[in-house]
């Protein structure tokens, strides 16, 4: 079978303060690259959208579950590691500015190995459900870092910063029978080609 992984569109940023988890909308640009998203990936037979339960994976779902006439399942296990922050930075504006880099360090190793083994426990079942079949999972680029860390047998790198996905990437990875999985693309954009909308690792 073939995993499709995308990370989110581009969501609106929260600065936080107010205590309560962060769960933004899709901004304008995102929901664009949402729909480009979803006319790039109408016509390769996916079979079951799964998405993250936070605002941002599920409405870059909706464009897709919507022209291949399929729900969204939601799935706990790839929400992002900081599902409980009460701020969203994008990652690549976080990487810029050392204050907000610090944050990362609130996360304990034992959180961070927690983090890793959910995800990679929900994208095995995720992959065991559909033999034979292609799946898409809208998630976050620390759920991919996370995943494709394991894949690719780099376990020594930090889960959060491993690479930067861009906006509405597409990941894939084929899961064999026996559980050996092979790395097909990273960070696939060519849907955005053109656009003028922001990709995240490029600008």
């Amino acid at each position: 079978m073939q995993l499709v992984i995308i990370r989110h569109a581009l969501p609106r940023r929260v600065d936080g303060g107010s205590g309560t988890p962060a769960d933004p909308e899709l901004s304008d640009a995102g929901h664009a690259q949402a729909q480009h998203l979803a006319d790039y990936l109408a016509g390769e037979g996916v079979a079951a959208v799964y998405s993250s339960p936070q605002r941002r994976a599920i409405q870059t779902a909706e464009p897709l579950t919507r022209l291949l006439g399929l729900p969204t399942v939601v799935v706990d296990g790839v929400a992002e590691y900081d599902v409980h922050s009460d701020r969203y930075i994008p990652v690549e504006e976080m990487r810029n500015d050392p204050s907000l880099v610090e944050s990362l360090a609130d996360y304990s190793p034992d959180e961070r190995t927690a983090f890793r083994q959910r995800v990679l426990d929900s994208m095995g079942a995720i992959a065991a459900a559909h033999p034979g079949e292609k799946v898409a999972v809208v998630c976050h680029g620390g759920v991919i870092n996370a995943y494709l860390i394991d894949v690719l047998d780099l376990r020594d790198k930090d889960t959060a910063g491993f690479f930067l996905p861009g906006y509405t990437s597409v990941h894939r990875v084929l899961v064999g029978r026996a559980g050996r999985r092979t790395v097909i693309a990273i960070n696939e954009v060519a849907h955005l080609r053109g656009t003028g909308l922001p990709v995240g690792v490029h600008g």
